[in-house]
Formats: structure tokens, C-alpha cells, sequence
């Protein structure tokens, strides 16, 4: 482990700005020297002591609850000191600067973002996915994602893949033993029932895939963007999937001149929805560039809803929407107005009509985009999952399809047989991070907040 990850740290773990309790978190190898150097006094761990913080001049910055939590009987598994005052941003940053005044000799600094957690996870506290989690349920934005984050936290999803990581390292066990003693000639495959238990395997990492899928789609959710001309009603729509009147609705064309932005939640799913200035041919320099931000949102999206006018419908604009759209992304024809429509005759069975106005349609527009989501409202995800839990199951799945291949032939492939189980294993453990390059763990906790 470098020096860098052995310093104590110290950051304020609470949220920016005013608030009524404030906290200044401490971890390192022996808080012991610092903390009576700091205090005054030595403290019982996890009891709460209530006194004062004092400066340099032994003035109280502040008095609130100190609590020590000795190693390893604390988050990151090393001691841990918080401070718990008001708060008050100017409180804690004079508090911050006094730690760090006190702590200099003892080699304290500031913790980078996610450092807390990232120690948590090296000393065995929680293992990579979990680590996740605590991010997750920081940033859940509706309460079955929170369900979910916290159902991870737990170590739910965790024990599923230890689950199936235990059942592939039993059955390698038995082929590295056959391979060891082949003058025994045992019949493997048939004996340990290895076809069976892979079929066995198989079926858990597809479930185990299926409910991933539900818990990234939880946490990740769908960026859709209205686009269409000016006056077909993206206003109107946004204002009604979002429930408040959020953006100005006017008979004027143009009155939208930039993105309006609303995130929205079905069945616990985020949607994020944009709303872009009407797209047309102008003179206005303002407008103008509130169009070709509306571009700009059509080329990132994952959904565009092509929005249009019922009672004149035009799709002049389909060819350049699809040109502009990402690969990945999916256009909705959307037919707004169906209100003022007399004649329902003609409507298109595959279509997507709506009123804006009245409500109607829009169940049938929501429900569209779950299942572009990818929701089963049959079956809510336990655990939250991330697109690199994804691609790690998907890999180890392709690893036991290969081993069932090579079981499929006969006993003279079993060294084959055994490494395919190897990978599988592997890939497995990027998951929990028993397998995980450092690249990839710098990347995961930098988009941790400070203080966590």
C-alpha cells in the first residue's frame, strides 16, 4: 500500500452550506497522539463526548459530540474521530483548519473524494460493490432506488456472486484434482455431475443478469428530449409528464429559446425529460442558438420524441432527427393534440397519439418508455448495478457457456474445461473488486463526494 493511503485524513463529511449538525471526520492508522493533542483528553471509544473544540488559544471554535471509533470497529476499518458540531460552513471550516493545524505533525491532510470509502474497501470492511453502493444511495433520486442502493449496501448482490464465485471454484477444485492423478482414469464428468451443475450455474448467473439489468435501469434511467416545431406542444408535454407547470406555454412560436430540464420518476425509474426550442428556419440570433442547442440534445439523447401536431402532422424533419440521433438512441413519432382530431379513423395502429392537454394517451407514452428502459414492472431489482457489473456477468456467463462446450465432448478437454471455469471466476471478481485493476478503482472513487 503507498504512503498516500496510510496518512490520516481528515474532511468535512456533511453536505455544503447551512445546516443544523455539521461533521468533520478523522481516519487513520493510531488517532490516539492527535486526538489528545486536539482535545486535551483521551476518549473511550464509541462513547459520545460532549465538549468543547477548542483553537489554538484553547477558545471553543464550537461545542458538540466527539466520538473515536478504534480500529478496526470503524467504517474504514482504521481508527475514526467525528466531530459533530453545528452547521454552520464558517464553524467547519475553522474546525477543518484546526485539525489540520494540530494534525501537521502527525501527517494529516485533506481526504481526496471517496477516500473514506476506498480504505473502507482495502481494509476488507466492504468489498467493491458495496463501496458502490454507499455512492448509489448518496445519489438515489427515488425511494425504490434508494431500496435498491441500500439493498446493495447490505451486501445482497454481494453474496450472490460470492454464491455462484464458490460454486465455479468447487467444481475447479475437482477437475484440478482429476487433472493431477489421470492414471486414475475417473470418468469426471459424469461422476461429479459436472454438466448438470453447470446448467445449475448457467440459469443463476441469467437470473442474477435479469435483475442487474433492472437495478442499472433504476439507477441509470432514460435522458429523452422533446424535439419537434415550434407550437406542436413540447412545453405542454413536458408540463404534463412532470405534473407542474414548468415551462412557459404560449400560442407564440419561438417562446421556448433553451433547454428546460425536469427529471421525472416512473415506476421508480428516472426520466430525465429536455425540452428544446421548436426547430425551424430563423433570423433571430437568439433563437438561433437555442436551435442548435436543441441539436446538440437530439445527437446525445437516448430517446427523441419527435413531437408533432396531430391535426397537420409534418415529418420534414424525420430524416434530419435520424441523421443527428446517436446510433444507440430510439425516435418516437408522437402525435400531440388528439383532442381536436374529428375524425379517428385514420389513426395508425402503431402510432403514438396524445393529448397534452387532457391527459390522454400520455399512460400509453409512459409505459413506451419503461419498456425502452428495459423496466419489468413484474420485477423490481434487489440490488442497483452498474454497466461494468454488466459487462463482468456477461463475460463470466460467456466463460461457462465456452466450459459446457468443451464438457460436451469427451474427458480428453478437461484442462480446457478448467480454465474457461478460471475466467468465469475471474470476471466474477471484478465485481467485487477481489479482481480489479487500480485504473479502474481510481476511477470508481473519484466520483465519490469529499468527506465519504
Amino acid at each position: 500500500m503507498s504512503k498516500n493511503l496510510i496518512d490520516p485524513i481528515v474532511a468535512i463529511a456533511t453536505a455544503p452550506g447551512r445546516g443544523g449538525i455539521g461533521v468533520v471526520r478523522i481516519s487513520g492508522p493510531d488517532l490516539g497522539p492527535f486526538i489528545f493533542s486536539l482535545l486535551g483528553k483521551k476518549l473511550t471509544p464509541r462513547h459520545a463526548h460532549y465538549l468543547n473544540f477548542p483553537d489554538h488559544n484553547q477558545h471553543p471554535i464550537d461545542q458538540g459530540l466527539a466520538i473515536f471509533f478504534n480500529q478496526p470497529h470503524s467504517y474504514t476499518g482504521e481508527d475514526v474521530l467525528e466531530l459533530q458540531g453545528h452547521g454552520g460552513p464558517a464553524v467547519l471550516q475553522q474546525l477543518l483548519k484546526r485539525c489540520l493545524e494540530v494534525g501537521h505533525t502527525f501527517g494529516l491532510r485533506l481526504a481526496t473524494p471517496g477516500e473514506f470509502t476506498q480504505r473502507a474497501f482495502l481494509n476488507d470492511k466492504i468489498d467493491l460493490a458495496q463501496a458502490e453502493a454507499v455512492a448509489d444511495l448518496i445519489d438515489a433520486t427515488s425511494e425504490a432506488a434508494a431500496r435498491a442502493a441500500v439493498s446493495s449496501l447490505s451486501g445482497e448482490f454481494s453474496r450472490r456472486i460470492n454464491t455462484l464465485s464458490t460454486s465455479i471454484v468447487q467444481l475447479r477444485m475437482l477437475i484440478e484434482a482429476t487433472l493431477d492423478f489421470p492414471e486414475e482414469e475417473i470418468e469426471f464428468l459424469e461422476k461429479y455431475q459436472a454438466r448438470q451443475k453447470l446448467d445449475v450455474m448457467l440459469d443463476d448467473i441469467d437470473n442474477i443478469i435479469s435483475q442487474s439489468r433492472q437495478g442499472m435501469v433504476l439507477r441509470e434511467g432514460l435522458h429523452v428530449v422533446l424535439a419537434g416545431e415550434p407550437n406542436v406542444g413540447k412545453s405542454s408535454l413536458l408540463n404534463a409528464l412532470a405534473g407542474q407547470d414548468l415551462a412557459i406555454v404560449t400560442d407564440i412560436a419561438g417562446t421556448t429559446r433553451d433547454k428546460v430540464s425536469q427529471v421525472i420518476h416512473l415506476q421508480g425509474v428516472p426520466i430525465t425529460i429536455i425540452d428544446t426550442a421548436g426547430l425551424r428556419e430563423t433570423t433571430d440570433t437568439i433563437e438561433s442558438i437555442g436551435i442548435s442547442r436543441s441539436w446538440a440534445e437530439i445527437a446525445r439523447a437516448d430517446v427523441v420524441l419527435h413531437l408533432m401536431d396531430a391535426t397537420i402532422p409534418s415529418t420534414h424533419l424525420d430524416e434530419k432527427i435520424e441523421t443527428t440521433r446517436s446510433r444507440q438512441s430510439i425516435v418516437l413519432q408522437v402525435f400531440n393534440k388528439q383532442d381536436l382530431l374529428s375524425d379517428l379513423s385514420n389513426i395508425a395502429d402503431q402510432a403514438i397519439y396524445i393529448s397534452a392537454k387532457t391527459g390522454k394517451g400520455l399512460d400509453v407514452l409512459q409505459t413506451r418508455l419503461l419498456n425502452i428502459a428495459g423496466w419489468n414492472p413484474g420485477q423490481e431489482s434487489p440490488w442497483l448495478a452498474r454497466q461494468r457489473h454488466i459487462d463482468s456477468l456477461e463475460q463470466s456467463r460467456m466463460h461457462l457457456l465456452l466450459a459446457k462446450e468443451h464438457a460436451a465432448e469427451n474427458d480428453r478437454v478437461l484442462d480446457l474445461f478448467a480454465e474457461e471455469l478460471r475466467l468465469a471466476h475471474d470476471s466474477l471478481g471484478q465485481i467485487t473488486g477481489k479482481m480489479t485493476p487500480d485504473d479502474l478503482l481510481g476511477e470508481i472513487f473519484s466520483n465519490f463526494c469529499i468527506g465519504k
